[in-house]
């Protein structure tokens, strides 16, 4: 019980009770389950007055119904109907959801400071001296926010970044604050460049040499870059793509030893309320088909539902007994160094309105939270024991809410898993054989093509 119990009342209130709400809520859905029809709230375990998206998402048992009809018709059960057709793939949001989507957004970034105004700022945390944290893009924005206020509560931080003369400039100015103020902070810098799946490879290999446990690792960083033409990292992917989910989606998988290790343990990833109008082709992850035109927005949004979905079945994939617990995070709507990428125009608008606008360190709470909250894990696991579809996903205001519709989708969220494993080099069966203490080789560790 290393995450300790003693938490400000404007924290704990938000979780305190999720165990008895989400089962007396799982009981009436269970009651009810047969006379309602085919849309619900996803945050089942809230009160009404928390839900902030409409009711609008399939029941799993309902999805899981019509993929098993789906399978069951075969090629000549199709062909001997006339009017049977096979249906066609989606190609994108509909209007409705992409409205819908824009609706959200607009609403959180008018009503998050209201939303939020419960909790504390900074966010009070809980002695934290025994955890081993994992902060990647830790030297601006969120990430240092999130890197410095972990430290100070005593946990061990480990600053993954690409710039590492930048992170030593930061401990250095950082431990000169902090003296007289407790014990020296326990940090320290590893290299990791999330542009090259072979520098991860590496970090991780690095990492669970040490043998080691780990307790959080909260894949943060991300890019959001607007102007200039789409890029390419080495690997050959789409740049928002591999830093906002494959390289994480592969750091979070090769070190899971470490994180078996550390168990009770958790994988964070700071999501994005943008996910709401993403769209994921599994078949043009990189946005080069045609059938799509290519933005820095589509690319950012997919990247972001890609991380969604995927954790959503990694959340599933992890059996009980690891330990690991598997969340997303939205920060709200941020002004961080992302924002620098955007039009000037809209660079504007983000200064005439920061009320509106969170600054990095009201951006991490929702991350902290997630690390050290002592009713994630209980929460995460009551979530997959009633088969829900998708991970938990904590909003800027610590509290659970409901992603996208699209997250939703089972088929869709399988396939990318299935893609990122391919992309990103590693077995179909990676998980159940690190889970078992077996070697798994992913072709990027060792330049392997």
């Amino acid at each position: 019980d290393y995450f300790g119990t003693s938490k400000s009342d404007t924290c704990t209130t938000t979780l305190c009770h999720f165990s008895l709400i989400l089962s007396t809520s799982l009981t009436s859905h269970h009651q009810n389950q047969a006379s309602k029809k085919s849309e619900h709230s996803l945050t089942h375990s809230l009160t009404t007055s928390d839900l902030k998206i409409p009711n609008r998402v399939k029941e799993p048992q309902e999805i899981k119904k019509l993929s098993c009809l789906a399978m069951e018709t075969t090629p000549s059960e199709s062909s001997s109907t006339p009017s049977t057709t096979v249906p066609k793939k989606k190609q994108g949001l509909g209007w409705v959801e992409w409205l819908r989507g824009w609706m959200y957004i607009i609403y959180e970034m008018l009503f998050q400071r209201i939303m939020a105004s419960h909790l504390q700022n900074p966010l009070s945390l809980p002695p934290i001296n025994n955890l081993t944290c994992i902060v990647t893009g830790s030297t601006s924005g969120i990430g240092l926010q999130i890197a410095r206020q972990l430290a100070e509560s005593g946990a061990h931080v480990v600053m993954a970044v690409r710039n590492t003369k930048a992170a030593h400039d930061l401990i250095h100015k950082w431990q000169s604050e902090w003296t007289g103020l407790g014990l020296p902070l326990n940090i320290e810098v590893m290299e990791l460049d999330l542009l090259s799946l072979e520098s991860v490879s590496r970090f991780a290999e690095v990492w669970n040499a040490r043998m080691g446990p780990l307790h959080v690792l909260i894949n943060n960083a991300g890019i959001f870059s607007i102007r200039g033409p789409q890029k390419f990292s080495k690997d050959g992917y789409e740049e928002h793509m591999q830093v906002n989910h494959l390289a994480p989606a592969l750091l979070s998988i090769l070190l899971l030893p470490s994180l078996i290790r550390g168990s009770p343990s958790r994988i964070i990833n700071v999501n994005s309320v943008m996910h709401y109008v993403g769209f994921v082709d599994t078949e043009d992850m990189n946005v080069i088909s045609g059938k799509r035109k290519y933005t820095s927005l589509v690319g950012y949004t997919g990247s972001k539902l890609a991380q969604v979905m995927f954790s959503s079945v990694l959340h599933r994939r992890l059996p009980a007994e690891s330990g690991i617990s598997v969340l997303c995070v939205s920060p709200g709507v941020v002004q961080t160094n992302v924002a620098r990428d955007l039009p000037k125009i809209v660079q504007a608008g983000y200064h005439l309105i920061p009320y509106f606008i969170f600054n990095a360190q009201e951006g991490s709470r929702s991350a902290l939270f997630s690390a050290t909250d002592p009713q994630i894990p209980e929460y995460c696991e009551l979530l997959k024991s009633d088969d829900w579809p998708v991970c938990a996903f904590i909003s800027q205001d610590c509290r659970p809410t409901n992603p996208s519709e699209e997250a939703h989708n089972i088929d869709t969220a399988y396939e990318v898993w299935e893609k990122t494993l391919e992309m990103i080099g590693l077995p179909s069966d990676a998980i159940e054989k690190l889970i078992e203490g077996e070697e798994v080789r992913c072709r990027y560790g060792d330049r392997q093509e």
